[in-house]
């Protein structure tokens, strides 16, 4: 089995590394000057799961001409379209894509080009940064990684897939309902990127404020009648795991999305908080709190490209 991943930072980087680890035929498509520091560096991960440090197969854009059996993709969704012209000569017919995006609209455009049964699901539970120097440090003690089909005759590849990771150092599932799976971290977060960007603070900063309880239990109810509405009723315990989660007292949970708007970077607000709010009013869900959460982030996007 032939593994295309595209970039080798972050998620993609650190999925790649622990699959390469295990013997899998993994190669990374990346731009030239990111080629250029691996083959001088390799590639490093920095884990408390175990450090490593490995020399990879690597390709540039004009390289890639030949398909792959599997694409991991996990691009930040305003990248998608760059990312869709980047993986098209490495989708055949038989290849498949599984995306590691956040949210849902990713599907529908993956979808329109490459056809639903070449393009599964996957759910990554890490946070992930990239040192100045471009190394892969990993933040938490979660490696997830959650596989599964969509339609019937991806169930093959999954498992194949499903075989390697599980030779990896990492956690790894075969999901039977991946959609579900993708809709319960959908949930969750757009609930924790909702209140921590809207508050630029971690959450347990929120919980010290007045109505800070009520802002993130108003996101998360918004966002669980939401996924409702759209058929994906979230299960009762898996709610009051993420109201434990949420409502930690002293917690210093933020969210990826709130480090970039520190870092000045675009956010995946459109992506993630708009299009929950957009499948809601769809429904006919009246949806204060995702409203003023999605306007904080367009009044931020709008300042961010003023300058």
């Amino acid at each position: 089995m032939r593994i295309l991943i595209l970039g080798a930072g972050g998620i993609g980087g650190y999925l790649g590394a622990r699959l390469h680890e295990a013997g899998g035929d993994v190669t990374f498509l990346v731009r030239s000057g990111r080629k250029t520091l691996l083959m001088d560096r390799g590639l490093k991960v920095n884990s408390p799961f175990g450090d490593l440090h490995v020399q990879v197969k690597l390709l540039t854009a004009g390289e890639c001409k030949d398909p792959f059996d599997i694409v991991l993709l996990s691009s930040k969704s305003y990248d998608l379209d760059s990312a869709i012209e980047a993986i098209a000569p490495a989708m055949g017919d038989e290849s498949l894509v599984i995306p590691f995006l956040n949210g849902f609209s990713h599907l529908e455009r993956l979808d329109s080009v490459f056809g639903k049964q070449r393009v599964g699901g996957g759910v990554a539970q890490i946070a992930v940064t990239m040192s100045p120097e471009g190394e892969i440090v990993h933040l938490n003690r979660s490696h997830s990684f959650t596989i599964g089909a969509r339609v019937l005759e991806q169930a093959e590849p999954i498992l194949e897939l499903g075989d390697l990771f599980k030779c990896a150092r990492l956690e790894s599932r075969v999901s039977e309902n991946i959609e579900q799976e993708m809709w319960e971290k959908f949930v969750f977060i757009s609930t924790l990127a909702g209140a921590t960007c809207l508050m630029r603070a971690d959450t347990g900063t929120i919980l010290e404020t007045d109505g800070g309880e009520r802002l993130i239990l108003g996101i998360l109810g918004e966002c669980e009648k939401t996924a409702a509405v759209n058929g994906h009723g979230m299960p009762e315990g898996k709610l009051s795991l993420y109201r434990d989660q949420l409502l930690k007292k002293n917690s210093r949970a933020t969210s990826s999305m709130l480090r970039d708007i520190e870092q000045g970077k675009p956010t995946e607000g459109e992506h993630i908080i708009g299009d929950m709010l957009k499948r809601g009013r769809l429904g006919g869900l009246v949806m204060p709190f995702l409203e003023i959460t999605n306007g904080h982030l367009q009044a931020y996007e709008r300042m961010r490209i003023r300058g």
